[in-house]
């Protein structure tokens, strides 16, 4: 069983619920490098420190930074039997730069699963969530709608579409995924390392094809 895993995916595309449950499946942990960025500021270590100089100053934190972490990250005891990377690499660049550092420890990435749905089917999924600012519930306006319309079943506050979950927004971002990550995927295809899954079938179908595919 491959455990060495990137996990790729439109937003909306289900992958931080398939994230959630292979780790539980694997044994491995999930490795988010938007976490691992926040964990390190609020930590104050010195890799977050300087991390924290770029966010202020509203720049990107450089490549060289974030597998700095993810290294540190990989060096802890519940990731030496594998890990589950979700979000990265997101350019050619970060994966060169993963891919040299792990060489360096002897390791490498057994498998990268790219989870696929159509762009209408995300813009559904997202334009459709409702969310709760008072206590953080979630909805959705046809698959999990509130017995009340545009009111909180939990608290009674009203509901509102987050600013990311707007139509234009969702395209927006799907077009940078799409330009961003087709090279990425092209980089591990080269290496036989891709399965491309179909992520508009039930969750636990999903979960059925990406084991199948690790074994």
């Amino acid at each position: 069983m491959k455990k060495q895993i990137i996990l790729f995916g439109p937003p909306g595309v289900g992958k931080g619920t398939q994230a959630q449950i292979l780790t539980g499946d694997l044994g491995i942990p999930q490795i988010s490098t938007g976490d691992l960025l926040r964990a390190a500021v609020r930590q104050q270590s010195p890799l977050g420190v300087e991390a924290k100089g770029y966010m202020d100053g509203g720049k990107l934190v450089p490549d060289a930074l974030v597998v700095a972490m993810i290294e540190e990250r990989l060096q802890q005891s519940d990731a030496q039997d594998g890990f589950l990377l979700d979000g990265f690499p997101r350019t050619v660049a970060q994966a060169q730069a993963l891919s040299a550092m792990l060489e360096a420890h002897g390791r490498g990435i057994e498998a990268v699963v790219a989870l696929e749905v159509n762009d209408e089917t995300v813009v559904h999924r997202l334009s459709g969530r409702l969310s709760c600012p008072a206590c953080g519930a979630s909805f959705h306006r046809s698959n999990h709608p509130p017995k009340v319309d545009g009111v909180c079943n939990q608290c009674g506050g009203a509901l509102i579409v987050r600013s990311d979950d707007q139509e234009e927004t969702i395209r927006h971002r799907l077009e940078a995924y799409h330009g961003q990550t087709a090279p990425v995927l092209d980089f591990y295809a080269h290496q036989g390392l891709v399965t491309q899954i179909a992520g508009d079938a039930p969750i636990s179908d999903v979960t059925v094809r990406i084991l199948e595919a690790l074994n």
